[in-house]
């Protein structure tokens, strides 16, 4: 099978779709003839013209808002906002209006928005550009948020995503658009909301997604070789959560890491933590553990941005711990 870029992958997703569905447009800032900002909508401009690629003015809030009136009358709008540091910006649109509007309207009403945006360290960009937010949009009913790790789940997410009738938040770290992976070229779809276990194990449960998702797998390939099998597994969707494969690997393995880049406090971890305690309780013979971010602000030095986010040792280290 052949091997792409991250990026890549997302890039034939839209153009599939696109090629598909003549609703479906994108539209953000420098989306259109300079083809985003990380290359992903590189060559969309040129085969699909002005209409259905749109560069808008740097205003988070007009394109997500934008994008809301789009999808409420008909459109498929993929819009994309430049780093998720600033989806902030656009919180009142996205919290009081997308999340609300399908359940307040009883179903009548669809929102079939796809809402791009990248996040995640490691460019040593500093604090305005490097944050992890996910948890921000896990914790509002009616919004679905994807963290693909892979080419493959980028690609076959992506399309799940675009087809879906309500809204997605979809978030890419900004240190994966380079990695590469197995594609098919043939058509497919992965369903959003459903965990992959990138690598089956005995001895202990890893949960993370992501960028920090193939942090694990390496952790977990080298304590193999000491002798301790680790099961991996990718949520590849936070919300909704597919908590039934994580208690299922935890009543296997009984004991418990999740790893992520977001910050401790408030971070995903803990809500999965929390789950897990209440519904595999008994199957634990020792504490959920968490390896995250530091509580701090992204450092610029790239020596301190190191050490504020997970790695493969401290990965490895909180699995020995664990079972110690």
């Amino acid at each position: 099978m052949r091997e792409i870029a991250y990026w890549q992958a997302i890039n034939e997703a839209l153009a599939e779709e696109m090629t598909k569905d003549p609703s479906v447009f994108i539209m953000g800032e420098d989306v259109a003839i300079y083809g985003g900002a990380y290359a992903v909508t590189r060559g969309l401009h040129a085969k699909f013209g002005d209409e259905r690629v749109r560069d808008t003015a740097i205003s988070e809030a007009a394109i997500v808002g934008a994008g809301l009136g789009a999808a409420i009358t008909g459109m498929r709008p993929v819009v994309e906002i430049m780093y998720v540091d600033f989806m902030g910006i656009a919180m009142d649109q996205l919290n009081n209006q997308i999340a609300k509007i399908r359940y307040m309207f009883g179903g009548k009403t669809k929102v079939p928005l796809v809402i791009r945006t990248e996040g995640g360290a490691g460019r040593t960009l500093g604090a305005h550009h490097s944050q992890s937010l996910e948890a921000w949009f896990t914790h509002i009913p009616g919004i679905k948020v994807v963290m693909p790790s892979t080419p493959y789940d980028a690609k076959g997410l992506l399309k799940a995503a675009i087809r879906e009738d309500n809204p997605i938040v979809y978030i890419e770290h900004k240190m994966l658009y380079n990695t590469k992976g197995p594609v098919p070229e043939t058509e497919y779809v992965l369903p959003i909301g459903k965990a992959d276990v990138k690598k089956q194990g005995k001895d202990i449960t890893l949960v993370s997604w992501s960028l920090t998702l193939l942090h694990c797998l390496k952790a977990a390939e080298e304590l193999e070789k000491e002798g301790i099998s680790v099961e991996v597994i990718d949520l590849r969707t936070l919300a909704p959560l597919d908590i039934d494969t994580i208690v299922g690997s935890v009543q296997k393995t009984h004991r418990l890491v999740i790893a992520h880049e977001a910050w401790k406090t408030g971070g995903f971890a803990g809500e999965i933590a929390a789950q897990v305690m209440e519904k595999a309780f008994d199957h634990l013979d020792a504490p959920v553990s968490r390896v995250c971010g530091a509580d701090v602000p992204m450092p610029k030095a790239p020596n301190l941005e190191r050490l504020a986010i997970p790695n493969k040792e401290t990965i490895k280290k909180a699995v020995k711990e664990l079972l110690a």
